[in-house]
């Protein structure tokens, strides 16, 4: 972890809903996804200050490929369906630095 980052996995869920009927992550349950996320890692404490820190986002901007979410520092974006994907991206991962290639977006 460089010396800069305040974070080693800083992740962000989009949780936009778009008023004008185009495709968005919040009606595909970004929201509880997020929290979901939140509580996992908090459960296996890799939350806070050189660990992990889960957000909400407005639009990433790829919601037509959603619900999305992306890992950072490495960029890494992924969709979900269920709780289940999330405790594999959490447990692959944040955990244990291992992407979850199925989940990936190319």
């Amino acid at each position: 972890m460089s010396e800069h980052q305040y974070f080693k996995h800083h992740v962000f869920f989009c949780t936009n809903q778009r008023d004008d009927g185009r495709e968005s992550c919040g009606p595909h349950g970004a929201e509880a996804a997020q929290k979901h996320a939140k509580k996992r890692c908090k459960e296996l404490n890799i939350n806070g200050e050189g660990k992990v820190r889960i957000n909400s986002a407005g639009c990433l901007d790829r919601c037509e490929l959603g619900p999305v979410m992306v890992v950072y520092p490495e960029g890494t974006w992924y969709t979900y369906v269920d709780n289940s994907d999330i405790d594999e991206i959490v447990d692959s991962h944040l955990v244990n630095g291992k992407e979850v290639e199925r989940l990936k977006i190319k």
